[in-house]
């Protein structure tokens, strides 16, 4: 089931051109969507809404036209923005509920829907409150709940993390693979940070100067590596000096010992050792590469706090 698709879509202003003959096909799924400041992140996800027009090209959401159905087409989907956009005057619970009735719902179950989806996002003891009050992490809270309440089957979210210490990125990265995963809301994260597209999306697609770099499953980029990861309760020196005599080529990350894996009897030789010696194996698993590493010689991709695109 094809749930984004897009042909030759193309949005020029007047000096730049922000997408550039974007052909894209997409499943339902949690997707990771990443680029450089200006790669055309926001864009993209602007025309999908229906809330730009196209130079040219065309773009269909669940099947609808996204330039001739947009009205019929939000009914069906949430979009979180990035940018600050909360009425400070009132409460979440007056605004989440005023969003639901927007969306189509009618005013007794738009409440009601406010009220478990406020629940949902950790905001039912604060629903009452002005929002003039609220912290930036209960801010975005609101902005996912109103993006959420009216139960779409694809929800847009550009940097849902932006302006959160790391505990409150945490939280929000939970809520956003709990919402995929359990309710099976397809999610296209806009996320300039490589680590949370990692840590939740399971396709990642990857846009620059406005065309398509790749669109690939996450596995495909994080695929075992043949590095094994060794941690064990004793002294891992002993379980490594071992290992060398062996021919076995071994160093050290931290209390880890990374051991580079030639077949499966590496994996008996380490049982063995860590036997011998009278040590405890805490964990051995097999290495993964890290989006990091795919896109170190790409540092347009930012991995720290900076301009968004």
């Amino acid at each position: 089931m094809t749930i984004i698709r897009t042909i030759g879509l193309t949005k020029r202003y007047a000096r730049v051109t922000a997408l550039d003959a974007l052909d894209l096909e997409l499943e339902p799924g949690i997707i990771g969507l990443v680029g450089a400041n200006g790669a055309g992140k926001s864009t993209l996800i602007k025309l999908l809404l229906g809330l730009l027009e196209p130079t040219s090209g065309s773009g269909e959401v669940m099947g609808l036209d996204v330039f001739r159905q947009g009205p019929e087409l939000r009914q069906f989907v949430g979009y979180m923005p990035e940018h600050e956009c909360l009425p400070t005057d009132v409460t979440a619970t007056e605004f989440v509920a005023h969003m639901a009735q927007i969306s189509g719902l009618p005013r007794a179950a738009a409440r009601e829907r406010t009220a478990e989806t406020l629940r949902h996002v950790g905001l039912f003891e604060e629903r009452y409150r002005e929002m003039r009050g609220y912290s930036t992490g209960m801010k975005q809270r609101v902005k996912l709940a109103q993006a959420l309440v009216h139960d779409p089957r694809l929800m847009l979210l550009d940097e849902p993390t932006n302006g959160l210490d790391p505990e409150g990125r945490d939280e929000m990265l939970r809520l956003i693979r709990r919402i995929g995963t359990e309710f099976g809301i397809a999610m296209i994260l806009s996320s300039h940070l490589l680590s949370e597209i990692e840590r939740v999306c399971d396709h990642l697609v990857e846009i620059e100067d406005g065309r398509l770099v790749r669109s690939v499953p996450m596995t495909v980029l994080t695929a075992p590596t043949r590095v094994l990861t060794v941690e064990v309760d004793g002294d891992g020196d002993r379980l490594a000096d071992r290992l060398r005599e062996q021919g076995v080529a071994v160093s050290r990350s931290g209390r880890f010992l990374l051991v580079q894996k030639e077949d499966d009897a590496l994996l008996d030789l380490i049982r063995d050792s860590v036997v011998d010696l009278g040590l405890g194996l805490v964990r051995l698993e097999r290495g993964r590469r890290r989006l990091e590493e795919l896109f170190q010689s790409q540092p347009s991709v930012e991995e720290e706090e900076g301009p968004r695109g």
